[in-house]
């Protein structure tokens, strides 16, 4: 996981999914910014040539790989574009994620969105995992972080399938640390609250009413922006988080305080 005195991540490749918009994009930037190729992987592929020509603007180098992570043939078949393209994998960002069509009760929940959500939210990470870990072991470690939600610590009313999922991204996140912290991969995960983003748009309903009550749930008076996400998964990926193992770190302006 060694970044260089400046803390950019020259030479490393980072690999992320969930990037042709709000938090991935914004991550995707940011390691980019400081040095890091990056693989912009997303169901968007208009999204992810967004993402790479802003990356591209500012000086540094990524590709566009279209990837449902729900599916096992497109995570590896990204992961060999990555490798391909540059070589190695260092970083792993897993992000992608989609949020419920409507809420309902548990008795009430159709099968179907059960899966749909689950399959992408917790399945998805799990098999991002499962072929990233052998590809960061050949560099001889580096990290990865999952995307959990404040979901993932409290329960949601109307929502058990996407609060199941962000509690098993954490469970699963747990696990894989204890796996492979001897083997000098850090793997933690990050809890976002509300951040403004495409995704909180349908979830508000893109009205000033909608934001204004999402806002008034958090105690800091603001959604949080996609950067600030991107900061604290660039430190969980630097050497100033070694010592951090499995942490599900919460981000959400004090929600679930």
């Amino acid at each position: 996981m060694t970044t260089n005195e400046n803390g950019k991540y020259t030479g490393k490749v980072a690999f992320v999914t969930g990037a042709a918009n709000g938090i991935g994009r914004a991550t995707a930037i940011a390691f980019a910014r400081e040095g890091a190729h990056v693989v912009v992987a997303d169901i968007s592929e208009q999204g992810n040539q967004e993402t790479v020509r802003t990356i591209e603007e500012l000086g540094g180098q990524a590709i566009a790989v279209r990837c449902d992570v729900t599916r096992t043939e497109d995570v590896k078949a990204a992961l060999d574009k990555t490798i391909e393209a540059f070589g190695r994998l260092d970083y792993a960002f897993n992000n992608a994620g989609i949020e419920p069509r409507k809420p309902a009760p548990t008795a009430e929940y159709e099968e179907e969105e059960w899966n749909r959500i689950v399959d992408t939210n917790l399945r998805g990470v799990f098999l991002c995992m499962k072929y990233e870990i052998p590809l960061i072991l050949k560099q001889g470690g580096g990290a990865i972080v999952n995307t959990s939600s404040g979901a993932g610590i409290i329960g949601i009313k109307n929502s058990p399938a996407y609060t199941a999922a962000k509690h098993g991204v954490i469970g699963l996140t747990k696990s894989a640390a204890l796996d492979y912290a001897a083997q000098n991969i850090s793997i933690n995960a990050v809890c976002p609250g509300y951040i403004d983003t495409p995704m909180m748009d349908r979830f508000t309903g893109g009205t000033d009413e909608g934001r204004a009550k999402v806002i008034a749930e958090e105690p800091i008076g603001r959604m949080g922006k996609p950067e600030e996400i991107a900061s604290a998964v660039l430190w969980l990926c630097s050497d100033a988080a070694a010592f951090v193992v499995g942490h599900a770190l919460v981000i959400d302006g004090g929600q679930t305080v």
